[in-house]
């Protein structure tokens, strides 16, 4: 995981006009006080809303002790959904009393408070979050970090998530033939330990063949193979760590190669349709795409970081980027859809803290099919 420490302060280079608002930029804030709320459902497979997502944000990676003027861009991109895909505040502590300290750092955060208050939101968590930099299953206090993630992301009392361990959960958003389905990965609680070789750029991990290493764990797969059975035209699957590309010393999955093949088996196998992974952890956006191994392609949309610059600002390798550059500033993803379209497409973007589109990949959902199958 990339550790906040190696923040670089001498490469901040926010201009006053990402930082003030405009009259503008005001004026579009306001508005997104006014959208819809769409209702997050507190149960797995019932459906959200019975009107379809046409605009959803995510991002990642938030030191909640630095300032955060990319909230103010959140608010006026008028989303109908917020993902928190991992490292949601750095806390990196076995006191749980400091984690939860750190969250309510976030939590007094105004514009935090106001992109709460005005936009539904779904998280995951990341290492950082999860409490200890690159930790897996041997966490010792994983049980207690899971308590303090849904008491600040305050689930519903009915959440499954409040019931079983691990933080992964599923939704379902619009109607057949407009639907979203949303799920998000916990890639911590149950992760085996990784192998580590020499030190590369990235970090020290190296691919792994022991068959009895997981990701997920068994309850955590059970589950996932269950949720792709659920019709959907688009699925968002959220990964922390990036599950697409090429492993180049960092955590992703390509550090336990036989999860990755297992996680493409179970998209074969149950021939589910219209999937797209959703990752951070990097502190820099690209996008990666898997062509070969399923039917169709497999997206990977990195977005990385929310308030934090990648110091070294060059990327490590990756044999999937598809992407014709990266950006290595503070960033965020915004997902559009038009259902109303003969053929809908998704279109992504990367954005910078001014909300201009840095990384940009358009995903026609008729790609994202295997020829002879549907998708409701």
């Amino acid at each position: 995981m990339y550790s906040s420490t190696q923040y670089n302060p001498a490469m901040q280079t926010i201009t006053i006009k990402a930082v003030l608002l405009t009259t503008s930029f005001a004026m579009l804030q306001v508005a997104a006080l006014f959208v819809a709320q769409i209702p997050v459902a507190a149960q797995e497979n019932s459906v959200s809303s019975s009107e379809p997502l046409s605009r959803i944000v995510f991002g990642s990676c938030i030191q909640q002790d630095r300032p955060t003027p990319i909230f103010h861009t959140l608010l006026a991109e008028r989303s109908e959904l917020l993902l928190f895909t991992g490292d949601n505040v750095y806390g990196d502590t076995n006191d749980m009393a400091e984690l939860r300290a750190k969250y309510q750092r976030l939590d007094s955060n105004a514009n935090f408070a106001k992109l709460r208050q005005h936009c539904p939101m779904l998280a995951t968590w990341d290492d950082h979050d999860y409490g200890i930099n690159d930790g897996g299953a041997d966490y010792a206090h994983k049980t207690e970090s899971q308590k303090a993630f849904v008491d600040f992301w305050r689930l519903d009392s009915q959440s499954p998530v409040r019931q079983r361990d691990g933080v992964y959960d599923a939704h379902l958003f619009g109607p057949s033939g407009k639907r979203t389905q949303v799920i998000l990965l916990d890639t911590r609680y149950f992760r085996s330990p990784l192998k580590t070789g020499p030190r590369r750029v990235a970090g020290p991990y190296v691919p792994d063949d022991d068959a009895s290493k997981t990701m997920l764990g068994d309850e955590q797969w059970e589950w996932l193979e269950r949720q792709l059975q659920q019709p959907a035209q688009l699925r968002l699957i959220v990964s922390s760590i990036q599950f697409v590309s090429s492993a180049a010393g960092q955590e992703c999955w390509a550090n336990l190669p036989q999860q990755r093949e297992k996680m493409l088996e179970l998209i074969r196998s149950t021939q589910a349709t219209g999937v797209v992974f959703i990752s951070g952890d990097r502190h820099w956006s690209e996008i990666s795409a898997d062509s070969d191994s399923v039917g169709y392609p497999i997206y990977d949309i990195t977005c990385s970081s929310l308030n934090q610059i990648h110091a070294r600002a060059t990327p490590t390798e990756n044999f999937y980027r598809v992407s014709k550059s990266t950006f290595h500033y503070e960033n965020y993803g915004v997902l559009s859809i038009d259902w109303e379209a003969a053929d809908p497409v998704a279109e992504f973007s990367i954005r910078d803290i001014e909300g201009t589109p840095r990384i940009q990949q358009s995903i026609p959902l008729k790609k994202l099919h295997y020829s002879s199958t549907k998708s409701d």
